[in-house]
């Protein structure tokens, strides 16, 4: 389980990022090409936005320059990812960044003198415009938080400066943080980020779990306080902006590139609060009588219900369980599952250094790059198709938008994901009728699926919003408030029912989420609308399919609520979330009534 360096693992277990410059040298002689375009481009149209001719003009040339400037910091970006203790490309990746942050700088007049022109100049640019026409519309919902030309090119310069906690976190997290091995009955387990979220986690021996729990919770308390510092930094730093920017609040400023209300958030944080706890107390109750255990920890509820019936699949394997999973959405959809494959899109190597967790970055009308930790197990293949998901929505959307409204709300960017894991279990459920299996299948999109969105990344929600809370107070946080807040957050959603030992409170430091703003609450939104789009696809099939499929290819070009009626349903209401939350506790229900047949167990 010792993981390797990163010069030592199979190549064929790497994602290939020469898909993006086939030499370094490239993209090297491509940032020198950009900046000579960019320095044309502001000599030709700085000062210049004052019709709707030059605004559209503008627009129209500052295209061919974003999606150049994102390639290259993908390139760089994406490589310090799979090691960060490679000091060689931290540099390389700081370099390219400190370039990105002086051309963006260069470039923020655009915004600042679109909206110094007559309003009616705006509007019949808006007319006038195709790819950056809802751009448009979206700068003049921003006319009244916009600063100053001048304050908003300084702004752009500090854009570095505004990443430092979230660097400073993840540098701690995968450069610095060193955990020792740990001990059970006489025989030494190494200890890592990846091997404790990846193995001990869900692992079934309970004396193993608990013990690597205690030793991991352990080793984050010594970087408690630089943690928590870092993560102070961050939401100062959005509460300053909210005020400069004439928000009311940070929450108001937060949600507002996402475009939904903030009715839209607390109803998603406390509707399943209320009513998803008592269907997860219930499981984890049932949980605690089929392991056997005296009771029910907070260490112990990644453990799958049938830990014996967890088959190991290879990568090739995976490759034919999601490509049958997903052929539901087309021929088109299947082919790029294969080319992710072929092409080495996804980097499923395992060695030190590695960022953990999984992800999907995009480059705009190229390919998509995935990134997880391959560890032979049922939930690494929901992990490719999940971020597989997020691969076919750039697909689809980068075809169908301009770059300006690629890039769907944040509020939306997990349905796309979550649906393949759904789409995933539904087409296992169809392939055996024998109970064992349906129950594993079943348990499995509560362990991983529903957990992971609905509870996990929940309760991360809940917390943050208490933090913003006591920020939009004028307080500040520490360390011994920040696992004060998490530990009642725990409470408050598990009750009696599961045991919280010493270190359940340090899981604050664990997401990279809260230096990504309002973040945490949107997978458990974005599964919302996977599961009643997933849900029409069982009834409807093919029109269900071709909606989603127009769902996909919207992008960012309509709000969420837009969006989702293009799916089939109306998320303005509270409709959609209490029907998913039915749907889960259907799903316990149905695990309880197969566990009670098959091991005569019942809760």
């Amino acid at each position: 389980m010792e993981l390797c360096a990163r010069k030592d693992v199979p190549v064929e277990q790497t994602w290939d990022l020469s898909l993006i410059y086939r030499e370094e040298q490239d993209m090297w002689d491509e940032l020198r090409a950009v900046k000579e375009k960019t320095e044309a481009f502001v000599s030709k149209y700085a000062g210049q936005l004052h019709t709707a001719e030059k605004i559209v003009a503008c627009l129209d040339e500052q295209e061919e320059i974003l999606p150049v400037l994102s390639r290259i910091s993908s390139y760089t970006g994406l490589a310090v990812e799979t090691d960060y203790t490679d000091n060689r490309l931290r540099e390389r990746d700081e370099k390219v960044s400190d370039e990105m942050t002086r051309l963006n700088k260069e470039l923020s007049f655009v915004d600042s003198e679109i909206l110094l022109a007559p309003t009616e100049e705006i509007e019949r640019a808006v007319g006038l415009a195709k790819g950056c026409r809802v751009y448009l519309q979206d700068l003049l919902a921003k006319k009244a938080h916009m600063l100053s030309p001048e304050t908003e090119k300084t702004l752009a310069a500090l854009g570095r400066v505004f990443s430092v906690p979230y660097t400073v976190y993840n540098t701690m997290k995968l450069a610095d943080i060193s955990f020792d091995p740990f001990t059970v009955q006489g025989r030494e387990y190494p200890l890592g980020y990846a091997l404790f979220e990846d193995y001990y986690e869900s692992g079934p021996d309970t004396a193993v779990r608990r013990a690597a729990f205690r030793a991991f919770s352990d080793t984050l308390r010594k970087y408690e306080n630089t943690t928590a510092a870092a993560y102070h930094a961050c939401v100062s730093q959005e509460k300053t902006m909210s005020e400069l920017r004439g928000f009311d609040n940070v929450f108001d400023s937060l949600l507002f590139s996402q475009k939904v209300t903030r009715e839209m958030y607390d109803r998603q944080i406390d509707l399943i609060t209320e009513r998803l706890a008592p269907h997860m107390r219930r499981y984890a109750r049932l949980l605690q009588k089929k392991l056997g255990l005296e009771k029910m920890t907070f260490a112990d509820l990644k453990v799958p219900l049938d830990p014996e019936y967890d088959p190991k699949v290879t990568i090739e394997e995976s490759h034919r369980y999601v490509r049958e999973s997903l052929a539901i959405l087309g021929e088109d959809y299947a082919d790029m599952v294969d080319r992710a494959y072929r092409e080495r899109w996804i980097d499923f190597a395992r060695n030190t250094g590695k960022s953990t967790g999984g992800f999907c970055s995009g480059v705009f009308r190229q390919n998509s790059f995935i990134l997880l930790s391959w560890n032979g197990r049922m939930s690494d293949v929901f992990t490719v198709a999940h971020e597989l998901g997020h691969a076919g929505q750039s697909m689809y959307s980068d075809a169908a938008q301009s770059c300006y409204d690629a890039e769907p709300s944040m509020y939306l960017v997990e349905a796309p994901s979550t649906m393949n894991e759904l789409l995933m279990a539904s087409h296992l459920l169809d392939t055996s009728s024998d109970k064992r299996f349906r129950r594993w299948v079943l348990s499995s999109m509560i362990t991983n699926t529903y957990y992971h969105n609905f509870v996990t990344h929940l309760r991360e929600a809940w917390y943050q919003r208490e933090v913003y809370k006591i920020i939009d107070g004028g307080g500040s946080v520490n360390a011994e408030v920040l696992s004060s807040l998490f530990r009642r957050n725990l409470e408050v959603f598990w009750g009696d029912a599961v045991e919280l030992p010493e270190g359940a409170e340090l899981t604050w430091m664990r997401q990279p989420h809260y230096y990504m703003g309002l973040y945490s609450y949107t997978y458990s939104a974005g599964l919302t609308v996977a599961t009643q789009a997933m849900l029409r696809i069982r009834r409807e099939e093919e029109k269900a399919v071709e909606d989603w499929k127009r769902f996909l290819a919207s992008g960012g070009s309509k709000t969420p609520v837009e969006m989702a009626k293009i799916a089939g349903f109306d998320i303005s209401t509270d409709g959609p979330l209490n029907a998913t939350i039915d749907y889960i506790g259907s799903i316990i229900d149905e695990i309880c009534t197969l566990t009670e047949e098959i091991d005569g167990i019942c809760v």
